[in-house]
């Protein structure tokens, strides 16, 4: 599985004015979607931002999923989607290209 940062955004021009139909789209993405992808433990994280209308999810999935999952909620949000490696699995990564080879060090 890879991990995905996937920065949100409504598209608040799409949105229903009325705040009866806006509250229940609010309920059908938050409790389906944000909330059935933690069960199934695909988002780790999920955050709004001070602006109230975007944020971020934090994504453990391949990328099949992640992309079915953002087309759901098309076009009332936009995504920008970013694969990223966690940092232990970086640190040893990043750590084992600067190693000098023990013959090198010898001489």
């Amino acid at each position: 599985m890879a991990w995905y940062l996937v920065l949100w955004r409504r598209n608040l021009a799409l949105w229903p004015t009325d705040p009866r139909e806006r509250a229940e789209l609010m309920k059908k993405i938050g409790g389906t979607f944000v909330d059935g992808n933690i069960k199934k433990g695909k988002i780790k994280e999920h955050g709004h931002f001070l602006n109230g209308n975007s944020g971020y999810s934090i994504w453990e999935a391949d990328a099949i999923d992640v992309l079915k999952n953002m087309t759901m909620t098309m076009p009332y949000y936009e995504y920008e989607v970013h694969e990223f490696i966690p940092y232990e699995k970086s640190k040893a990564i990043v750590g084992s290209v600067f190693e000098i080879p023990a013959e090198s060090a010898k001489k």
